[in-house]
């Protein structure tokens, strides 16, 4: 459906900003449903970013976004080129010793906010699904 390639450059997440306007707007998509794939697919980007590609500008964060299930289903794939990470040990962002740390919360956020959230090639692909 669309795909995007930027650079690893933070400031690059309003042209992901302006795919996924582009993409709910298409659509049809409601706000409360906007505002969860704008906070989710954003928290992804900024984890291919900065942990992933570790900010080096000249790897690429590729997004893209097809739909499935009789498209019932939006899903937004978000791929750095990093070596990944153990997405099954992750610290619990709510657990006491955890709260008044700075980071740590976005696959915990892109996990509330959406409908799935599945992790492949090691960790350096993420598939975020949305319901509508």
């Amino acid at each position: 459906m669309h795909k995007l390639v930027i650079n690893s450059d933070i400031q690059k997440t309003s042209e992901v900003e302006k795919l996924i306007d582009k993409v709910c707007e298409d659509l049809h998509i409601n706000e409360e449903i906007y505002g969860n794939i704008l906070i989710a697919v954003t928290e992804a980007v900024n984890n291919a970013i900065l942990h992933g590609n570790k900010e080096q500008i000249n790897k690429k964060v590729t997004i893209t976004v097809t739909q499935e299930n009789n498209q019932t289903h939006i899903v937004f794939t978000v791929e750095d080129e990093g070596e990944g990470f153990d997405f099954t040990k992750l610290p619990d962002p709510t657990a006491i010793e955890n709260l008044e740390k700075p980071d740590g919360r976005g696959i915990f956020l892109m996990k509330n906010l959406s409908d799935k959230v599945e992790f492949f090639n090691n960790g350096s692909k993420v598939s975020i699904t949305f319901v509508v």
